[in-house]
């Protein structure tokens, strides 16, 4: 586990607020969220729907307003460099939705080569690095010249995670990435991720409504209520003693209960397999 104090942050998050509407239809997003993500380091932020978690994703990459405060990532102020300001290699979003987020008329390998390549996306200059990624998601060479609709979602996922990851960003944000997909599925997609990070020293915000998810491949964990952040601790931390009302209430509505959510399975790697009784990697 990367420690946090022994280097400058890479992602820096300053009293944000955010505020959509004005005057009496003015509604607050967020409110005076301070967040840190080292270098290395896999931050896990939850909260069940309309906490704020996805704003805050879109305010991150530039997509959505600040009203206040600021995001600096790796030196950079998100809010003054707006979202065609900011390098394409200093973040990348995995998208949520695995079957919106492919074009149906473009294969894998003119995607991923779209990523390497914006300009031109030419799929033969770019093959070798290309077949290079899809391996590295568990996909085959053959995999290039299909359409998304000859994969599965979980595939297709793989494919988003290659295109997002293909040009090494500095840091990697993952909103829901197994949001749409099946029990035993979200496990795969876990463990590849899990992996991945491990290979490539990713930088990630991993968010989710999921505590038990979340455990799997964060090392720290934000907690969002209301736009609010409730709690910020180590993932064993929060998972043993949450200091907030509403961090334990989602603990309690995680399947399994929480003798099952709250056993330490943190000593076992979660490329063993899934639970059987829920699909929750081990």
């Amino acid at each position: 586990m990367p420690e946090t104090t022994a280097a400058e942050p890479l992602v820096r998050i300053e009293d944000l607020d955010v505020t959509f509407g004005s005057g009496a239809h003015a509604t607050k997003a967020l409110s005076q969220v301070s967040l840190e993500i080292a270098p290395g380091e896999s931050l896990g932020l939850v909260g069940e729907s309309g906490s704020g978690k996805s704003t805050l994703a879109k305010a991150m990459v530039g997509a959505g307003p600040i009203t206040a405060g600021r995001i600096v990532i790796d030196g950079q102020d998100v809010g003054a460099a707006g979202r065609g300001g900011l390098d394409r290699t200093l973040l990348q979003m995995i998208p949520q939705d695995p079957y919106s987020s492919l074009s149906p008329r473009r294969t894998a390998g003119q995607a991923i080569a779209e990523a390497l390549d914006p300009l031109r996306a030419d799929v033969k200059k770019h093959r070798d690095t290309i077949v290079e990624w899809l391996e590295r998601v568990e996909l085959d060479a053959g995999a290039v010249d299909k359409y998304p609709y000859e994969f599965s979602g979980g595939q297709r996922q793989r494919i988003a995670i290659a295109r997002s990851l293909c040009i090494r960003p500095r840091l990697v944000i993952a909103d829901e990435i197994t949001s749409a997909l099946d029990l035993s599925v979200q496990a795969e997609v876990l463990r590849l991720l899990a992996a991945l990070r491990e290979e490539l020293s990713l930088t990630m915000l991993f968010i989710s409504h999921n505590l038990a998810v979340v455990r799997h491949v964060s090392d720290r964990v934000a907690v969002l209520y209301h736009g609010e952040l409730v709690e910020v601790g180590e993932v064993d931390q929060v998972f043993r003693t949450p200091q907030a009302p509403y961090t334990r209430s989602l603990l309690d509505s995680v399947p399994g209960g929480p003798g099952f959510i709250l056993r330490d399975d943190r000593a076992h790697d979660p490329r063993d397999g899934a639970d059987e009784r829920t699909g929750t990697p081990r």
